[in-house]
């Protein structure tokens, strides 16, 4: 049984299981709030098998600053740890 979140969290089951796998409040809301959330279970493509171009637009929804200067193990390893 999950909890009543905020109204703000669109899937709670998603939700509670990444906060129990340990991801961040933040983390958790944005991946439980994304479309499709509940049919991926939160999974989303190999970060490696991305473009660069893909991996900047990523950065962007997420607001990781100094994105443009990064190399592509670099915006993998920012997105990775945001």
């Amino acid at each position: 049984m999950t909890k009543e979140h905020r109204k703000q969290i669109k899937d709670d089951a998603t939700y509670d299981a990444l906060r129990r796998q340990g991801a961040s409040k933040v983390k958790a809301a944005r991946i439980a709030n994304s479309p499709g959330a509940s049919r991926r279970g939160g999974l989303a493509s190999n970060l490696n098998e991305r473009s660069r171009i893909e991996l900047l637009e990523q950065a962007k929804k997420i607001g990781i600053s100094g994105r443009h200067s990064m190399r592509k193990n670099e915006l993998i390893n920012a997105i990775r740890n945001h």
